[in-house]
């Protein structure tokens, strides 16, 4: 590891683990503030939708991976409810300490995502918003994910994405390029700002997440573009459930 520190590498888009555990830790405070700045409110609006693509019902168990402020499995509670339960894993834990002031009846509880320590098929579905990025081994993290699953189980991943046609693309590249890094700066943590567009540029395009979420072993993969191409959301199946038409992809949102 190069001695220069979290800036060394955080213009890549890549941190070892330590280094992206204490750069949340660090953030945790202003972390919900500038999800909404900088989505101007929407992520609220993608998190919905990726829990609706979990497709879980009353009395389920679920998990959300990287959870964050824990969000997206707010959301999911909503859905399991009277009778089920959602987990929040995170390896950040001031990011805990978020989640569980507001809502203090949910699971949340540190966890790796490398390492998730579960049983196999022990959820209905598995999620991970805006975290998969920051995986150290995205198949690994994808395959963990899919192996607490039960059979017939979905694993969804709501993350941004990069659009690659003007005017959006130029806009995009202004935006994280230029403005993300300075609100960074604002709030106090510039490195984790530059880290934040970087992770998003190295992170595989839609079809080349997809077929990481094969490789990680599940299959009926498809994928929903929404925001005009900046974020997209994917669902895949763990197989030995119910039989279902196969869907390479679904048109932009």
């Amino acid at each position: 590891m190069s001695d220069r520190g979290p800036a060394a590498t955080a213009d890549r888009g890549t941190l070892p683990e330590p280094q992206v555990r204490a750069m949340f830790d660090r953030i945790a405070r202003v972390y919900d503030l500038m999800n909404s700045v900088m989505t101007a409110g929407l992520h609220h609006a993608w998190r919905r939708r990726a829990a609706d693509l979990a497709e879980v019902a009353p009395g389920d168990r679920v998990l959300d991976v990287a959870t964050g402020t824990g969000d997206l499995a707010i959301e999911l509670a909503r859905r399991v409810a009277p009778g089920g339960e959602v987990v929040g894993t995170d390896f950040s834990e001031e990011m805990l300490v978020h989640a569980r002031g507001k809502a203090p009846d949910i699971r949340f509880e540190w966890g790796n995502a490398l390492e998730l320590p579960y049983a196999d098929g022990e959820f209905a579905a598995a999620t991970v918003g805006f975290g998969a990025r920051n995986f150290s081994d995205l198949q690994q993290g994808l395959s963990e994910m899919a192996r607490v699953v039960r059979p017939g189980g979905h694993v969804v991943i709501l993350e941004i994405t990069t659009p690659q046609r003007p005017p959006l693309s130029t806009f995009f590249s202004l935006w994280f390029d230029r403005l993300v890094p300075m609100i960074g700066k604002v709030a106090g943590d510039s490195d984790a700002y530059d880290y934040l567009p970087n992770s998003v540029k190295r992170f595989p395009e839609p079809a080349g997440l997809a077929a990481v979420m094969e490789r990680a072993g599940l299959e009926q993969i498809r994928w929903v573009l929404t925001a005009g191409g900046i974020i997209a959301l994917h669902v895949g199946t763990k197989p030995g459930g119910p039989a279902a038409p196969s869907v390479n992809a679904n048109p932009p949102a």
